[in-house]
């Protein structure tokens, strides 16, 4: 299979691993935080009117709405980072990049959602969904065009770099292909 533009040598190896790895790390943390039970004696009613849980913190006022809608924003936030790191590529279009970390923000988030309908004290809300991927784009926006840039400008002034640090694999022949030879009908 060939990469184009990926991370050469083992800058690339350490990158994908370190990102892998606090991916993992990450995901876990959200897990206990979103399906660990509530002990409540009362549980408000699942929100699935996009906005109104948001328009509601707001109406309480920024300082007590700046809370809930940071957590919101905080929770998956990590994500637009640890997932193009994970990835490891450095040319990639960056739109493309970024919706295809806010898809799978969404779904990350999305996944949490359904797996809290099972969970006893925790409701589905369609904000906290919202919030979510807006946070998980933020972040990307915010972090991943910037360190690209400075990996691959690092890439090409390395000494002895003839030019940027991306590699391009060539797939290598595995010889003639098998053929089959034709067998006869019977009369």
């Amino acid at each position: 299979m060939q990469r184009q533009g990926s991370i050469g040598g083992s800058a690339a190896i350490r990158i994908r691993v370190t990102g892998g790895l606090l991916l993992v790390a990450h995901l876990a943390l959200v897990a206990w935080l979103m399906l660990r039970p509530l002990d409540v004696p009362w549980v408000m009613p699942p929100n699935l009117r996009p906005l109104a849980g948001i328009r509601a913190d707001l109406a309480l006022g920024w300082p007590r709405a700046a809370r809930p809608l940071g957590e919101g924003l905080a929770l998956l936030a990590p994500l637009g980072v640890l997932l193009p790191m994970a990835h490891g590529r450095l040319t990639v279009s960056p739109s493309a990049s970024l919706v295809r970390t806010a898809a799978t923000g969404t779904l990350v988030s999305l996944g949490i959602a359904l797996l809290q309908t099972g969970v006893p004290g925790r409701v589905v809300d369609v904000d906290s969904l919202l919030l979510n991927t807006v946070g998980v784009a933020l972040a990307h926006l915010t972090v991943v065009p910037a360190a690209r840039a400075w990996l691959r400008r690092r890439g090409v002034r390395e000494p002895g770099a003839a030019g940027p640090s991306v590699t391009v694999q060539e797939e290598l022949s595995q010889g003639r292909t098998p053929t089959i030879p034709r067998v006869g009908i019977a009369p």
